[in-house]
């Protein structure tokens, strides 16, 4: 049986995503911004620029622990802003420090993970514990497929990358499946006569296979590091 050679990625992947400085609050603090151009599609369930749609860049801006803003979609694009990012973009949120964030790359799939869990628990918490206010913790994925996803694709891609993630978090001897503010966001090529949009995303597709990979090294070593 043969294997489909790696896909180089394009030149604008994830690879490219620079850390940036701030001073806010009193505290030295870190943003990861991935200039991502056009020609991308993104699937997310970030606080700013969330859904599907054409996004030229992302943003996952770290915010003091006991943060207290509540307009922080307000803040990102502020944050966004005064890095000179322009245009339609996704914004993420954690107290985590991005620059000990982990990185990993299957067949042209990249994952850059980010990762706070000393709030961590169950999705199907009891109703108490469902209560208690989410605290920004967080781990944050952002992956980039160079392949163009059609929409079911994409929600099929977070789901896969979200699965992923508890496998890594399972397997590091964390029993919990995230935090309760953790976002993911799936970048995907716009469709191009050449390049139909793949109609799957699941674990066993060929994009969805290889973003899983990633993602699950990425969590990996971002949760040892935590």
């Amino acid at each position: 049986m043969s294997t489909a050679p790696p896909v180089p990625a394009p030149p604008t992947a994830l690879r490219s995503a620079r850390l940036l400085a701030r001073t806010e609050d009193g505290e030295r603090l870190h943003a990861l911004v991935w200039r991502a151009g056009p020609g991308w599609r993104m699937i997310s369930s970030a606080v700013l620029g969330g859904g599907i749609g054409e996004r030229d860049w992302v943003l996952n801006a770290q915010v003091a622990h006991g943060y207290r803003r509540t307009d922080p979609e307000r803040h990102l694009a502020e944050l966004a802003a005064g890095a000179g990012l322009t245009g339609a973009g996704v914004g993420l949120m954690t107290a985590a420090d991005v620059t000990r964030h982990a990185r990993a790359e299957d067949g042209g799939a990249q994952a850059v993970v980010t990762a706070g869990i000393s709030v961590r628990g169950w999705a199907a918490a009891p109703a108490l514990a469902a209560a208690v206010p989410a605290q920004p913790g967080t781990i944050n994925i952002v992956v980039a497929v160079p392949a163009a996803l059609t929409d079911a694709a994409l929600v099929n891609a977070a789901t896969t990358a979200t699965e992923a993630k508890v496998q890594a978090l399972l397997e590091a001897g964390h029993a919990c499946t995230g935090t309760p503010t953790d976002a993911v966001c799936v970048a995907a090529r716009l469709p191009a006569p050449a390049d139909p949009p793949h109609p799957f995303a699941g674990p066993r597709s060929l994009w969805g296979a290889r973003l899983a990979r990633a993602v699950h090294r990425a969590v990996g070593e971002a949760v040892a590091h935590a």
